[in-house]
């Protein structure tokens, strides 16, 4: 018997003493599977909405085209060879990308749509991301990161936070990028060749010309290989679907294996569909070109290229957000209100517009202080901002147990205003859980003497700070109490202070009984 035989026997023996086991619906292989259909497709329909927020929402301007994009998908759905409740969406980035979460759904940007040449194209591209669902290749990297955190405590997903405007995967908090973590997860050699092999088979049942695989291949390893100008590429589907010249290859024995079947190709069908797309790109191309510039600060650049983009396509409700942004980074909240309002009167289904609408009312302190939109916001994507300014407005309502709520959600993003939400939390909670903001222990000095030291974990100043040193009896109760001491010196955040514990020499063995009980502390 040879060694892959030995492997899949003894496969076999550990599928049957685990109940994890499965067969992969695709290949037809064994495998330990943790994550059930049933969580699968929970996972999809949860994760669905909120990842199309933070991957630049739907494509509303041109309907017409997810119809086309989901009438191709459907069709090699149909054949694959695992039933799901496929869904396949159109995306507003320039980003060229193209992903699946478990379940089955879908997502392509428009910005790949541009750079495809055929409808055999299209279908290689969602025909590949099927595959990834259907052969439970996100549900297997959650099942290495399950495995790699037995024991661990799980990683928060949280990420830092910048201004309104910047990327939505830079807004968003803890629990809110589930999906997203899922999308920009770096598939491995195998996982890639197995969905273009089966992606191109399911091409050929559905009557598509399997050549279309080939040619997207190699045109994505000649634009891997050329200079900077790629680097949306490197971003998108390049960071999550690395093309090689091996993928290549295996697709052209593929096509070989086959007999090079032809098929349907779809060059004028695909070429007149995405026509209002390409005719739109000019615009788009603008709306991409002033966000740069003002991410450089060059903020009137960029509200004149953000103007000729809204000029070019006045229906396309991402230029007067985009509008909005830049004139909220010109601290100008009424001219970005305004903005805001007609892209809301585009799309009402976008957290981005709400975000800005919101934080504009809030500055111009405003009606509810932008509290509706702020919500509606945070609805459709938790992130920072909406939670932090949803803190502060309940905060000055009085509903304090609220305000820390939102505080502590909007403290996990990893930001500047993560960092203040995280202050704003600690002084409501500090209010009954000062001392629990001061780490205590004990230490012997350079002459042998007992030092009650104490550290500052507040993110504020703290003060006045009570100490008690306690001894523990056999069972660890207090069974007696020294003198109250105290630690005059202001602390910072983070910093430390030792004072004399004023217990005198204690042998050893009593020493090891001592404690510091922190009384009292003022928040500076």
């Amino acid at each position: 018997m040879g060694v892959v035989g030995r492997r899949l026997n003894l496969l076999g023996a550990v599928c049957l003493a685990i109940a994890g086991c499965g067969t992969n619906p695709v290949t037809g292989k064994k495998e330990l599977q943790f994550v059930s259909e049933a969580s699968e497709l929970q996972i999809g329909a949860k994760e669905y909405a909120p990842t199309r927020q933070s991957q630049g929402g739907d494509l509303k301007v041109l309907p017409e085209l997810t119809a086309y994009v989901n009438s191709v998908g459907q069709k090699l759905a149909a054949v694959s060879d695992r039933q799901l409740p496929y869904e396949f969406s159109v995306l507003n980035s320039s980003v060229p990308n193209a992903w699946a979460l478990p379940g089955g759904k879908i997502a392509v940007n428009r910005g790949l749509l541009t750079e495809l040449d055929n409808e055999a194209e299209l279908a290689a591209v969602l025909g590949h991301e099927i595959v990834h669902a259907a052969a439970r290749h996100g549900a297997k990297a959650q099942e290495r990161g399950t495995l790699l955190q037995v024991g661990m405590v799980a990683a928060q997903i949280g990420v830092a936070m910048s201004d309104v405007g910047s990327t939505a995967g830079n807004l968003m908090v803890q629990g809110a990028g589930v999906g997203a973590a899922l999308v920009s997860t770096k598939y491995g050699r195998d996982a890639e060749l197995e969905s273009d092999l089966y992606g191109m088979r399911y091409m050929q049942r559905a009557g598509y010309d399997p050549r279309g695989a080939v040619t997207l291949q190699e045109k994505f390893v000649k634009l891997s290989q050329a200079g900077g100008r790629n680097q949306n590429w490197l971003e998108g589907l390049f960071a999550s679907h690395p093309p090689s010249p091996e993928r290549v290859a295996r697709n052209q024995a593929t096509l070989a294996e086959m007999g090079n079947p032809g098929g349907d190709l779809g060059k004028e069908r695909y070429t007149a569909r995405v026509a209002p797309l390409l005719k739109m790109k000019p615009a788009y191309d603008k709306a991409d070109e002033a966000l740069a510039l003002a991410r450089k600060k060059d903020l009137a650049g960029a509200r004149n290229l953000a103007a000729e983009a809204a000029r070019l396509a006045p229906k396309e409700a991402r230029f007067p957000q985009l509008q909005g942004d830049i004139a909220l980074a010109e601290k100008n909240p009424q001219a970005a209100l305004a903005f805001y309002q007609k892209s809301m009167a585009l799309d009402d289904g976008y957290f981005a517009s709400h975000l800005g609408a919101g934080t504009a009312q809030y500055q111009l302190r405003t009606g509810d202080r932008g509290k509706a939109e702020l919500t509606r916001s945070a609805e459709l994507l938790p992130t920072a901002p909406a939670l932090y300014y949803l803190g502060s407005i309940a905060k000055e309502a009085g509903d304090r147990q609220r305000a820390m709520e939102l505080f502590k959600g909007a403290s996990t993003s990893k930001s500047e205003l993560g960092k203040q939400a995280a202050v704003e939390y600690a002084r409501l909670n500090f209010a009954d859980n000062g001392t629990k903001y001061i780490a205590s222990g004990l230490q012997l000095d350079s002459r042998g003497q007992i030092m009650a030291v104490v550290e500052n974990r507040a993110p504020f100043p703290v003060s006045q700070i009570l100490l008690t040193p306690v001894l523990l009896d056999a069972n660890g109760r207090i069974a007696q109490e020294g003198r109250q001491i105290r630690v005059s010196k202001t602390l910072q955040p983070g910093e430390r202070a030792a004072v004399n514990a004023g217990v005198g020499a204690v042998a050893e063995d009593v020493r090891a009984r001592l404690r510091i009980r922190v009384d009292s502390v003022r928040a500076e």
